[in-house]
């Protein structure tokens, strides 16, 4: 039996990637996308939910500032193994930043983050003033 060394790129992977701008690259080529989120709103809090298996929770950068909450996440190929001779790579390494606008009624002083299984959830609780529902009916004049 022979092996046969497997060439990294197709040529016609990267000739449909580049004629199409790389928008096709998250399927072609190797980058990041967005990762989806959820947004779960209840009585005291907010809870987002972004979807990100395969991390730790060292990779995450959270930052708040002007009351825009920025989730970021930059992984780099540190292992370099000297030694081994790959006949293929597909490891993938790459960042996304994702920015979510915060309403004035969270409780900056609060906000918790947890990473379990995969998910990144954030809690960004409700200010006290902010819980109070106020109904009103207003008339047409």
């Amino acid at each position: 039996m022979t092996l046969i060394k497997w060439q990294h790129r197709n040529p016609l992977t990267d000739m449909v990637s580049n004629l199409f701008d790389n928008d096709l690259g998250d399927f072609f080529g190797k980058r990041f996308s967005d990762p989806a989120a959820n947004i779960i709103e209840n009585n005291d809090y907010f809870q987002l939910e972004i979807a990100a298996p395969g991390m730790t929770k060292e990779d995450f950068k959270i930052n708040l500032e002007n009351n825009i909450l920025t989730i970021s996440v930059e992984l780099e190929d540190a292992k370099r193994e000297e030694g081994i001779n790959y006949s293929r790579r597909e490891f993938y390494y790459g960042s996304f930043s994702r920015a979510f606008t915060l309403p004035k009624t969270i409780d900056t002083e609060k906000i918790r983050a947890d990473y379990e299984s995969g998910i990144l959830k954030i809690t960004l609780p409700k200010r006290e003033d902010s819980r109070v529902e106020i109904k009103k009916e207003i008339k047409i004049s």
